[in-house]
């Protein structure tokens, strides 16, 4: 049966494999995919850094997430996204809340009006998917009457502290702050919006080893009930499986 999936959007900024990797496993399936973006109205656009190469050519987008991104630039639905204020949450089947690093993320991540839009789905019970930097906004979206994280019971992962600490040293010398997107760590904000700080799950250490359509050997997930989370780019294959599974 075909499902509505939404995803929201900042404008632009958004990692490259986050969003191109999941529509594309989510389309093929047969499922129908909603973005949103603040305005609604208007293409958005991923960082333009993961496409070229961040630094030396390298850190960026593999080839077939390329593609795919390239795919998606064609998809009438994503050259014209819905704004946040037009989300009804009972419209979707699930919530995919994808991630990304650059300064134009804080759109997304910091919108009080996103954040119930997300804070009101995650009440329905449906599947919600959150990978990298796209968990910080579950872990902002709190409740209405018990004041607490959209994220408070549940088991999670999101960018571990070691790889945003990483990237951003290998970087830093030549593109300031690109790799920390506000001061506090995302493991650091997401272990405090949780019930209890174990059950962030950093899973195993990698830096460099991606999964693919083929092999999800390098990939890493947590599952908790209709929740999936993943770490990076190179969980994206593996969060996409996941979150079909669950439609």
């Amino acid at each position: 049966m075909k499902k509505r999936v939404l995803v929201p959007l900042p404008d632009r900024d958004f990692d490259t494999t986050e969003v191109a990797v999941p529509w594309r496993l989510l389309t093929r399936a047969g499922h129908e995919v909603v973005f949103a973006t603040e305005a609604g109205g208007a293409r958005p656009a991923c960082d333009p850094l993961l496409l070229t190469g961040v630094i030396f050519g390298q850190l960026g987008a593999d080839p077939e997430p390329k593609a795919f991104y390239a795919e998606l630039e064609e998809d009438p639905a994503f050259s014209d996204p819905i704004p946040w204020s037009a989300i009804e949450p009972s419209d979707f089947d699930a919530l995919v809340l994808p991630g990304g690093h650059a300064p134009g993320m804080k759109q997304y991540l910091g919108s009080a009006e996103l954040q119930a839009k997300v804070a009101a789905f995650a009440a329905l019970g449906r599947p919600v998917g959150a990978i990298c930097h796209g968990v910080i906004v579950l872990a902002r979206a709190t409740d209405p009457e018990s004041g607490k994280s959209a994220l408070y019971k549940k088991r999670t992962t999101c960018l571990p502290k070691y790889m945003e600490r990483t990237a951003y040293f290998l970087t830093a010398w030549k593109l300031g702050r690109y790799y920390r997107t506000y001061p506090a760590y995302v493991e650091d904000e997401v272990r405090a919006a949780l019930e209890s700080p174990d059950r962030m799950i950093v899973g195993p250490r990698t830096l460099t080893q991606r999964g693919t359509l083929g092999d999800d050997r390098p990939a890493f997930v947590v599952e908790d009930g209709a929740y999936v989370s993943a770490r990076w780019p190179g969980d994206a294959y593996l969060f996409a499986k996941k979150v079909l599974e669950r439609l």
